[in-house]
């Protein structure tokens, strides 16, 4: 079967009719966006999915719109009070999708977005936080610092791109600050071990007196105790005296007024005490006694 020209034509005319629809077909991802240009001309903006071009006129350029981490080293500073040092810092950020139009118009894509405004914004921003802080105050609160540039950084790239996080990789001062901080680190630890030492010995002197204060109490209220034992002692014994000279005054008074009241009451009581035994040796001249002759 012989093949005519006229059918090669037509073959040649539809492989080129199927490129060009092939050419014509194009894919946007999900984590990026498409500006489609028409003669280098801005048309609209492609969301995800399958779309169609028109070829050797449409143009598709594709731009981004996931999180990208751009890293800034050795970006020299001062500190607040004077002190150089250079800075490792990465920033996080991604494109706000409605606004991939203005990127590739104003810088024609992401990179350059980022070479033009995001690394400068980034040094203007760390140097001028990094300027509010001493070099002690930002080796101390790292990530306040952080916070206060990516707030700036904020301020200063508007609504363009979103910064989603600046983060302090490192801080590198001078050999000689280093060193200055490393001793002031040493002596505030001697410092430290004194103000302990200091500590236990108070809390040693305090329980000491405390000891000693509870011990004089002690004593204190024993010779108390002791004394008021020794006085109602004392005043038990007073009044079992006074009791007792009272009993013999009353006793005494008793007696007298028998004996005035009966005078024979004596001889009585003689009498009464008398065994009856008559004395073996008897004094010349002297009376016998109980004995009335009369």
């Amino acid at each position: 079967m012989e093949i005519s020209v006229k059918q090669i034509v037509m073959g040649c005319i539809g492989l080129f009719l199927v490129s060009l629809v092939l050419m014509g077909l194009y894919t946007v991802d999900q984590g990026e966006r498409v500006v489609l240009l028409r003669n280098g001309a801005i048309v609209e903006t492609k969301e995800p999915g399958l779309h169609v071009k028109i070829p050797f006129i449409d143009t598709a350029k594709h731009i981004s719109v996931q999180t990208n981490t751009l890293e800034y080293e050795k970006m020299a500073t001062y500190s607040r009070d004077q002190q150089p040092a250079e800075l490792k810092i990465s920033v996080t950020f991604r494109a706000v999708p409605t606004k991939v139009e203005e990127i590739y118009s104003t810088y024609g894509s992401l990179q350059g977005l980022a070479d033009r405004i995001v690394g400068p914004n980034v040094f203007k921003a760390t140097k001028e936080v990094f300027g509010t802080f001493t070099a002690a105050e930002v080796v101390q609160d790292r990530t306040r610092f952080g916070t206060d540039v990516t707030m700036r950084l904020k301020e200063l790239m508007g609504d363009r791109i979103v910064i989603e996080s600046v983060q302090v990789e490192n801080i590198d001062f001078s050999s000689v600050y280093e060193q200055s901080v490393e001793q002031r680190m040493l002596a505030e630890v001697e410092v430290q071990k004194v103000k302990q030492n200091w500590e236990k010995e108070k809390v040693a002197a305090d329980i000491t007196r405390t000891k000693a204060q509870a011990e004089a109490d002690a004593t204190l209220m024993a010779a108390k105790t002791t004394a008021q034992a020794v006085k109602l002692q004392g005043d038990a014994e007073a009044y079992a005296i006074q009791a007792t000279g009272a009993a013999q005054a009353t006793a005494i008074d008793a007696k007298g007024k028998a004996l005035r009241d009966n005078p024979a009451l004596v001889s009585l009581i003689q009498a009464e005490k008398w065994n009856g035994v008559l004395p073996t040796t008897m004094v010349p001249g002297g009376a016998t006694p109980f004995i009335n002759v009369r």
